[in-house]
């Protein structure tokens, strides 16, 4: 009976999570998760630019840089100030320029030009943590991974499919409750919503597809 009960809740939960993930495509259209041509090392780099940087900055410098720079033999070549240059824009720059130049070495050294599509050979590169290999995995190899930002802990816990204080908690409580088929499109359904509707502050609730099954609205209207 027991088990009964966890399998008819357990059905409940993946229905509401694809009825989600339908409603997400609708506010913000399909997802392509082919993000920077499914290039790995230009994944990478975009996302180790992002850290602490408005989108908008971001896609300005990861133009700009691989305008200039093709390859990881380019960038093996290219002076440190140049690339400071090219990413002035992102917070940090001058840290970022050089860990660029640390991760194209170690690449081309240890991995032989290869951006290792291992999470746990990942996460020893230099700079890189669980959100960064995580992005490598979906958008760099198509490998199903949850990379988790602050949109996608955000609208997680607004939604109410976790109960998460951290994203690296937010990461492993996706992965339990949301179906492996998924993965590799909720970050960048998420990550689109959070930048279209779902803001960190006054979200546009009133105007959401999902609000009659976000438990953020309805705690909302439950203190009016």
């Amino acid at each position: 009976m027991q088990k009964k009960i966890k399998k008819e809740e357990k059905e409940v939960q993946v229905k509401r999570i694809r009825k989600i993930i339908h409603l997400l495509k609708k506010e913000v259209g399909e997802t392509t998760a082919i993000v920077y041509s499914r290039n790995p090392f230009k994944v990478l780099i975009a996302t180790l630019l992002s850290q602490r940087t408005k989108d908008v900055n971001t896609e300005k410098a990861v133009k700009s840089l691989f305008s200039r720079f093709k390859s990881i033999k380019d960038f093996l070549k290219a002076d440190v100030k140049e690339i400071e240059r090219l990413i002035r824009r992102v917070g940090f720059f001058k840290v970022k320029a050089k860990r660029i130049k640390e991760l194209a070495r170690i690449i081309h050294e240890k991995y032989h030009d290869k951006v290792p599509k291992d999470f746990d050979e990942l996460i020893k590169l230099p700079g890189v943590g669980r959100k960064t290999a995580n992005c490598v995995l979906v958008y760099g190899y198509r490998i199903p991974a949850i990379p988790v930002d602050t949109h996608v802990h955000r609208i997680s816990n607004r939604l109410g499919l976790v109960k998460t204080k951290t994203p690296e908690q937010t990461e492993k409580a996706l992965m339990g409750v949301v179906p492996k088929k998924y993965w590799i499109e909720l970050n960048e359904l998420m990550v689109k919503f959070g930048q279209k509707k779902c803001f960190p502050r006054n979200p546009r609730c009133s105007e959401c597809l999902l609000r009659k099954i976000c438990a953020y609205r309805k705690a909302m209207k439950n203190s009016d």
